[in-house]
């Protein structure tokens, strides 16, 4: 079933505007709000268990959370207790980073991808509650084994944008995070290349695809979503805007694209009380579409 959700900007947003805007999620009845952690602004998972402890049905996103700050086993144990806290409402990424920013922090690798594909399948292991055992370039684990992993583990998303990301993320992640700016017909080649990546590792089940998408409700909301996705060739395919039912048919093209989840993104400042009203309304005509 098609999902939708929202973003919170810490680009656009301060910390301290956060509380109001889970609030007011929550109570337009917005299914799922997005986070990311960027240098040097807010922690993931500090504003994610702030989120749930807030709310009652409100999911939350982690869309993402850098590898290379933590030690897998600190991520793992992070999101084993918000999940058992809250079990069910977190939806947990991660990704490579910023690279500047890793090397401002001393955490840049050399090899990324390397990273990924040592550090998903030690975390989904850890967040399984089986034993994690790694000798890798940066992944070594001795014996590790969470003493309260969750009663279920949740899906762990990689964030994915080259095409040797999208197919790593295809073989080791349980879902991929897409950034905004794409069209439809690149977020199809995405999908190809992530569903593809795990046919060929022989790996069971569905493979949950989010796509951030820009959008814009409200006057001139053409405008404002054209200048939200920069320059970049064929601008008006990038984003989607007008009333919550003209977003609801736009979005058509990426859930045709193959993705399971678009989170709106406002990318420039707007009223988030009013914007996650409209994506509510959106979530609930996608639902009964």
């Amino acid at each position: 079933m098609a999902r939708i959700g929202a973003i919170f900007n810490p680009y656009t947003h301060t910390p301290d505007e956060f509380r109001d805007a889970v609030l007011a999620a929550e109570r337009e009845g917005l299914p799922e709000l997005w986070i990311w952690e960027d240098c040097f602004r807010t922690s993931a998972f500090a504003a994610a268990t702030a989120a749930l402890a807030w709310t009652d049905a409100l999911r939350i996103g982690i869309g993402i959370a850098p590898m290379p700050l933590r030690n897998v086993a600190a991520t793992a144990m992070e999101i084993a207790t918000i999940e058992r806290l809250f079990p069910g409402r977190l939806l947990p990424g991660v990704g490579h980073g910023v690279l500047p920013w890793m090397g401002q922090v001393g955490a840049r690798v050399a090899s990324p991808l390397t990273l990924m594909g040592e550090y998903v399948p030690a975390l989904r292991t850890l967040l399984a509650g089986e034993q994690a055992d790694a000798a890798g370039r940066y992944v070594t684990l001795d014996a590790v084994r969470l003493d309260a992993p969750p009663a279920v583990a949740p899906l762990v998303y990689a964030a994915a944008e080259g095409p040797k990301t999208l197919r790593l993320s295809g073989e080791v992640a349980d879902g991929t995070v897409l950034d905004s700016g794409h069209t439809p017909a690149e977020v199809r080649v995405a999908v190809d290349a992530i569903r593809g990546a795990r046919a060929d590792a022989g790996r069971a089940g569905e493979h949950d695809i989010v796509s951030y998408v820009v959008a814009a409700f409200g006057a001139d909301a053409e405008a404002r979503a054209i200048a939200d996705v920069g320059d970049k060739p064929d601008p008006h395919e990038r984003a989607v805007w007008g009333d919550p039912a003209a977003v609801a048919a736009a979005l058509g093209a990426y859930f045709d694209a193959g993705i399971d989840d678009a989170v709106l993104l406002p990318a420039s400042r707007v009223d988030l009380a009013e914007f996650y009203a409209s994506a509510a309304e959106v979530a609930r005509l996608i639902g009964r579409a």
